[in-house]
């Protein structure tokens, strides 16, 4: 039995299209079979950085990613215009419903309006039993480990915790929670039988 088997039935039952890998590197090949021609955005992800999708696609895509340049706005922005939006999440539910929190709120807005397609990558360590589980994930866990990882002043920096603090540093701005693929915008769930990102 996959360690996907119930969240995968779970997620095609929200209408998303569903694909199972042993390794990133292996998804990373497969959008990299998938998408051709076209303008990629990319949110802050290191499971997609994992997967190695960004050079594969830069090949025969023109693909825009904050973390690949140095204008960081005007790739957030383009990123925004794209076709096809690749992007992580904080935690999946194994009911189906995905968490994402962010500072910045570039990697949450592609999650909801503006491509043809979306992508998400989900590693087993982002999986959790219940919606309840897939917020405390993603606040207890998620955020502050991507607090510490960016050495922001942040309680939570210290101690693991989340504080709902107000720090001018705070990256947990914004919290998104996937139902369903958003109207007209189709997306597909790659998951992956490897611990990948925070």
């Amino acid at each position: 039995m996959s360690v996907f088997e119930n969240v995968k039935k779970a997620l095609e039952g929200r209408k998303y299209v569903v694909k199972e890998f042993a390794t990133a590197e292996e998804a990373g090949k497969y959008l990299d079979s998938q998408i051709d021609g076209a303008v990629v955005g990319i949110g802050g992800s290191a499971t997609v950085l994992a997967s190695g999708a960004y050079d594969l696609l830069a090949k025969h895509n023109e693909v825009h990613w904050h973390w690949k340049n140095e204008d960081q706005n005007a790739e957030r922005k383009a990123s925004a215009l794209a076709d096809v939006y690749l992007t992580s999440v904080q935690a999946l539910a194994e009911t189906g419903e995905m968490v994402s929190i962010d500072g910045t709120g570039n990697r949450v807005a592609g999650m909801l309006y503006g491509h043809k397609k979306v992508y998400y990558l989900v590693g087993t360590n982002k999986l959790v039993p219940t919606l309840q589980d897939a917020l405390v994930r993603a606040r207890e866990v998620g955020g502050p480990a991507r607090a510490k990882q960016l050495n922001r002043k942040t309680p939570c920096v210290v101690d693991g915790k989340c504080h709902d603090c107000r720090s001018p540093e705070r990256i947990c701005n914004g919290m998104n929670i996937m139902l369903m693929p958003m109207g007209g915008m189709p997306a597909e769930v790659l998951l992956i039988d490897q611990e990948l990102g925070i």
